[in-house]
C-alpha cells in the first residue's frame, strides 16, 4: 500500500480513502502487487517467441505501454495504437524512449456489437504493412486487421469472454446481467475467418484475479467502470466493510486467446 502502510495492519477506512483518492495512471492493474493473476497460458512468451522471427510488430490498445514495454522480445520496427487519450500520452512516454512509435486511433466497437456500417477501428496504416499484430483485451476490427496484415503474417489475440463480471455481481449479491450475444472464442473464430483469416490456434480457459484487500477490490472496481457499473463506493460500503474481514478476495473470468495467419 502506498505510503508505507502494509494493508495486513490497514484499517478498513484507511483502506476505502486510499481506494477513492488513488487514481489509476496508464493501464497497470496490479496496484503494486495487491492484484494479481493467474492465468492458464503466457500470452507474452507467446508472441515474443513469434516476435523473434518477425521484421515487425503493432500492439493494438497498447494501454499505457506496460505489456508492450515488458515484452521479452519486441522486433526493431515496433509500432502501438491507443484508443483512450489519457493513455496515448502514457504510452508515449513509456514507448517513444524504446523506439515504439505510438499513435492515437478511434477505437473500435466491440466485436460482439459491429455491424458493416459501424464507426471507429480503423489503422493508419498501409494495406499489408505488418507481419505480426496483437490485440491484448482489446477490440478490433477483423476487416482491418487483415487489411494490415501482410501475407502469411500473423494475428495474436488474447481476449476477456463474456461473464467475466459475473463473480464480481455476486460479491454484491447482485445477478450478473446476460450478454445479449456472448463474446466467446467460437464467435471470435467465427468472425476472424468471415474476414478471410486462417485460425490455426484457439483455447479456451479462465483467469484467477486476487485481490489482497478490500481497498484493491474498491479501487479496481472505482477504475475499470465497465466491469461493474453500478458499483458505488457509498452504496456498497457495508458489503465492502463484511468482505474486510474475510481475507484475499478471488474471482474467476473467461478468457481466450487465438492465433491466426492471412493465407
Amino acid at each position: 500500500m502506498s505510503g508505507g502502510m502494509g494493508t495486513s495492519v490497514a484499517t478498513f477506512d484507511a483502506l476505502i480513502a486510499e481506494a477513492e483518492r488513488r487514481p489509476l495512471v496508464g493501464w497497470d492493474l496490479t496496484l503494486d502487487g495487491r492484484i494479481t493473476s493467474e492465468r492458464p497460458w503466457d500470452f507474452s512468451q507467446q508472441v515474443a517467441s513469434v516476435a523473434e522471427c518477425s521484421p515487425d510488430l503493432l500492439d493494438m490498445g497498447t494501454g499505457g505501454g506496460e505489456w508492450l514495454a515488458r515484452l521479452p522480445h519486441r522486433p526493431a520496427r515496433t509500432v502501438a495504437v491507443e484508443g483512450w487519450p489519457p493513455n496515448v500520452l502514457v504510452a508515449r512516454r513509456r514507448l517513444e524512449p524504446l523506439g515504439v512509435a505510438v499513435f492515437e486511433v478511434e477505437p473500435a466497437a466491440p466485436n460482439v456489437e459491429q455491424t458493416e456500417c459501424g464507426e471507429g477501428g480503423a489503422l493508419p496504416f498501409d494495406d499489408a504493412r505488418f507481419q505480426l499484430i496483437t490485440a491484448r483485451h482489446e477490440a478490433y476490427l477483423p476487416t482491418e486487421v487483415r487489411r494490415v496484415l501482410a501475407p502469411g503474417g500473423r494475428f495474436l489475440t488474447q481476449q476477456v469472454g463474456s461473464g467475466a463480471s459475473d463473480d464480481l455481481y455476486r460479491l454484491f449479491g447482485v445477478e450478473p446481467p446476460k450478454d445479449p450475444v456472448a463474446w466467446t472464442l467460437e464467435f471470435a473464430v467465427g468472425q476472424l475467418e468471415a474476414a478471410g483469416l486462417v485460425v490455426e490456434e484457439g483455447e479456451a480457459g479462465a483467469e484467477v484475479m486476487t485481490f489482497a484487500d478490500v481497498g484493491a477490490l474498491a479501487w479496481y472496481l472505482k477504475n475499470v467502470p465497465f466491469v461493474y457499473p453500478e458499483f458505488s463506493m457509498a452504496a456498497a460500503r457495508e458489503r465492502l466493510r463484511e468482505l474486510h474481514s474475510a481475507g484475499p478476495i478471488v474471482v474467476r473470468q473467461p478468457l481466450f486467446r487465438i492465433a491466426a495467419r492471412r493465407r
